[in-house]
């Protein structure tokens, strides 16, 4: 056998194999094999080395960190249909358009960000550091912490690592990593101020289940760095930038961040879930103040007052009374109610935390497991969000609309009893306009059929085989 024979077969099997192990790559990166970004993280960084000194960097030169942090740190486009914007919220005031910063937290493309950048929105467009540009999928909302998971198909991106928010103390270094004003990869600096604030920003529609125990800082932040990255001097994240302390609109001097524990469990539940496992103890809390102290003789000036247990919760089951004094969850002091109830979301229903509480000047060890919303230690399902009036409706693909040469459009994919069914409307058909009026999302339908009532309307569109066609009903 020739030279040039063997030669032809060798390398014939080795890109025979080569070609195979990136098809089976390719092949598993398409189904994330993880349901933990945390644990995502890990296994990337195993394989390199970190760049970032674990010290203040020598005359608090930040150049290292912020370079790293900059290529990870996202800008962040949503679109919306004639919508308002709530000012203390960092977005571009304007009715079709908002802007804001999301961080990437994993190779493959997941991206944290605040709830209010991409609520509701039609379209979301990422641009990295580097100017490339993507859609982005919402995986899932959470706007009881004000943070939201969404996904661009990407990999081999760079990412910045969890830290530890309990590890975060008063008065160390830190940088808020954004794009104030539509201006990008702006990086500030400046100390921690304050843990556990709560300013009262995210009370309304939350049913008094929000969790406010930001970071303070002073680094500065304006609109565009909502959903950006807090990092300390090692480069990790600490927290993501959420709201300012302004009568202005602009930054006047404090930042708020949600604290990265909070983030971690808030983003494994979207992406296991698609909602957030939320663990209630089930009581009415207040802070202890000398005055409460003084009328109630609790012998302490801090911790968390048990103003009411509620019935056939988690803590009724444990034997947590109404007077109780909670001073730590876990072996971790608790001075407020933002503490004890960041703390006890870090949980999901039907995991069990060690309450410390002082009853009658007295220190006593409950363990309590912890319900959901409902009542129960059940797993949370996700409510469908593509169900319109008793029919499921999904995004168009790009390939689909490709083959049939439209911009946009939803496909109904299942009619069930309601308006819909009664219209006539049949399975597969793709709503492309309403009233000439393009339909853009699910959402997009959503809203426009809320604000039709007693009226004709005229559904054009076109089926899967390339069919136009149009309804007209008495919607």
């Amino acid at each position: 056998m020739s030279r040039k024979f063997v030669f032809a077969i060798v390398l014939s099997a080795t890109l025979g194999g080569a070609i195979a192990l990136v098809g089976y790559q390719t092949l598993v990166q398409q189904t994330p094999a993880y349901n933990s970004i945390q644990n995502r993280q890990e296994q990337v960084m195993k394989t390199v080395s970190s760049p970032y000194s674990e010290t203040v960097p020598i005359n608090l030169d930040f150049t290292i960190i912020a370079a790293k942090a900059v290529n990870s740190v996202v800008y962040i486009q949503s679109k919306y249909d004639n919508r308002t914007t709530k000012g203390y919220y960092h977005y571009q005031q304007g009715p079709s358009m908002a802007t804001g910063s999301g961080v990437i937290i994993s190779d493959d493309g997941y991206i944290v960000t605040n709830n209010h950048v991409v609520d509701n929105a039609t379209e979301i467009e990422i641009t990295l550091e580097d100017n490339r540009s993507y859609s982005a999928k919402v995986i899932g909302t959470d706007p009881t912490t004000d943070l939201a998971l969404i996904k661009i198909e990407e990999n081999n991106l760079d990412f910045i690592p969890y830290g530890d928010s309990d590890e975060v103390i008063v008065g160390q270094w830190v940088l808020a990593v954004g794009n104030p004003f539509n201006l990008t990869s702006t990086v500030t600096a400046g100390i921690v101020s304050a843990k556990a604030r709560n300013i009262g920003i995210l009370r309304e529609n939350n049913n008094n289940l929000q969790i406010e125990s930001f970071i303070q800082t002073d680094a500065a932040v304006n609109p565009g760095n909502s959903g950006g990255a807090l990092i300390n001097t090692t480069g990790n994240l600490v927290g993501i930038n959420t709201a300012i302390a302004s009568r202005t609109g602009s930054y006047t001097g404090y930042s708020f961040a949600v604290p990265v524990n909070l983030v971690k469990k808030v983003m494994d539940d979207l992406l296991e879930f698609g909602v957030v496992q939320r663990g209630l103890l089930g009581i009415q809390i207040r802070d202890v103040s000398a005055q409460l102290s003084k009328a109630e003789n609790l012998h302490v000036t801090e911790g968390v007052y048990v103003a009411e247990v509620i019935k056939d919760g988690g803590a009724e089951d444990a034997g947590i009374k109404a007077k109780d004094v909670i001073i730590a969850i876990n072996g971790k002091n608790v001075r407020n109610s933002s503490q004890l109830q960041e703390l006890v979301a870090l949980h999901r229903p039907g995991d069990q935390i060690e309450v410390l509480l002082l009853r009658d000047g007295n220190e006593k060890t409950i363990k309590a497991t912890l319900h959901n919303t409902g009542g129960t230690t059940a797993v949370v399902e996700k409510v469908p969000e593509l169900t319109i009036d008793g029919s499921i409706f999904e995004e168009v693909s790009d390939s689909e609309k490709s083959r049939l040469n439209i911009e946009s459009g939803v496909k109904l994919t299942e009619v069930g009893p309601g308006k819909w069914q009664e219209a006539g409307i049949e399975e597969g058909f793709i709503i492309t306009h309403i009233d000439k009026q393009k339909v853009t999302s699910v959402n997009n339908l959503r809203r426009i059929m809320a604000n039709k009532s007693n009226e004709r309307v005229i559904f054009l569109g076109v089926f899967l085989d390339g069919t136009k066609s149009y309804y007209s009903v008495d919607w």
